[in-house]
């Protein structure tokens, strides 16, 4: 898992994040090196970013943010990873949520980010995984933040 430094910030004591005020923390899961630079660069002006590279950390990342009392408001999982895809990984973190009996207007939102555009991986990952939104590669900056924006996790004036 890479995460990016965190530094306190002297103003009111709020927490900065390569120079801007955390609001959002975000759990990005991509086997793909290149999809986590671009995923990176697009959030990381709107909260604290913590990659992963397949389902299992995911996981183990989304349930060790639950156990320390600062969870995830957003994850964006890819669909093909190796160990665990995105899929298992969603309902995994869905069945966490619920055995931690976590309201459904607090769960994370996540953002299926694939290159699996079909009808079929749509379907089973809104039905079967528990997703909110659907992304497909090439990630675009503008369709990523009005996703974000929709679920209320960042400003509506934020580009």
């Amino acid at each position: 898992m890479r995460a990016f430094r965190i530094t306190e910030g002297g103003i009111f004591g709020l927490t900065f994040i390569n120079g801007y005020n955390i609001t959002v923390k975000i759990l990005i899961a991509d086997d793909d090196i290149n999809s986590r630079v671009i995923l990176t660069s697009i959030l990381a002006p709107y909260g604290a970013c913590h990659e992963v590279d397949n389902g299992m950390e995911a996981v183990s990342a989304f349930c060790a943010a639950l156990d320390q009392n600062e969870p995830f408001q957003l994850v964006c999982m890819d669909i093909m990873m190796p160990e665990m895809d995105g899929h298992e990984a969603v309902q995994a973190i869905r069945a966490e949520e619920k055995s931690r009996q976590i309201s459904a207007h607090d769960e994370a939102v996540v953002i299926m980010t694939t290159a699996l555009d079909t009808l079929d991986s749509i379907i089973r990952s809104f039905d079967q995984g528990g997703c909110n939104a659907y992304l497909g590669k090439p990630i675009r900056r503008a369709a990523l933040l009005e996703k974000v924006r929709n679920y209320g996790l960042i400003s509506e004036f934020a580009s």
